[in-house]
């Protein structure tokens, strides 16, 4: 790991050779940071993640207890995920290997709100919310609310 004195990794957590850390980032218990994967400068990452391998994490970014970021997942800086948000990188998963592995790019400044499901491909569109316990199945335009199973766009305030 790159950066290891100048970012905070809890000592119950792992991390794979190959993986670049940002200054004033925290990685906190029981996580594994796989290799390829780059985490941005002053980004907070909580108890029992996995993350990688070969994920992008910008500047920022604030990933809540119990997410797993899968391979070739994007954020951009200023993201928020709530706790035990799931995503998926495989619409067709099956038992025998064939995987199709998806993207799925989160915006600058989105929020996630906790217990949410993303299903891959899509995009998450800058400054966006997505409410908890929302299901998302199709991209997400810059700026909106949206909440429900699957989601719908929410005109009031929380």
């Amino acid at each position: 790991m790159k950066n290891k004195e100048i970012a905070f990794v809890h000592e119950s957590s792992y991390v794979d050779d190959g993986v670049i850390i940002g200054q004033g980032t925290s990685v906190w218990h029981f996580c594994h940071i796989m290799e390829g994967t780059v985490i941005g400068e002053l980004c907070n990452i909580g108890q029992n993640c996995v993350i990688g391998p070969n994920v992008t994490i910008g500047k920022g970014c604030r990933i809540q207890n119990n997410v797993h970021l899968f391979e070739g997942m994007e954020l951009e800086d200023y993201v928020f995920i709530g706790p035990s948000a799931v995503f998926t990188n495989d619409r067709s998963p099956n038992p025998y290997g064939n995987h199709d592995r998806e993207k799925i790019l989160i915006k600058k400044g989105a929020m996630i709100g906790a217990n949410a499901t993303i299903i891959s491909p899509c995009t998450i569109g800058a400054e966006s919310f997505i409410g908890a316990g929302s299901v998302v199945t199709k991209d997400i335009p810059d700026g909106v609310k949206v909440v429900g199973n699957p989601v719908k766009l929410y005109r009031g305030s929380f």
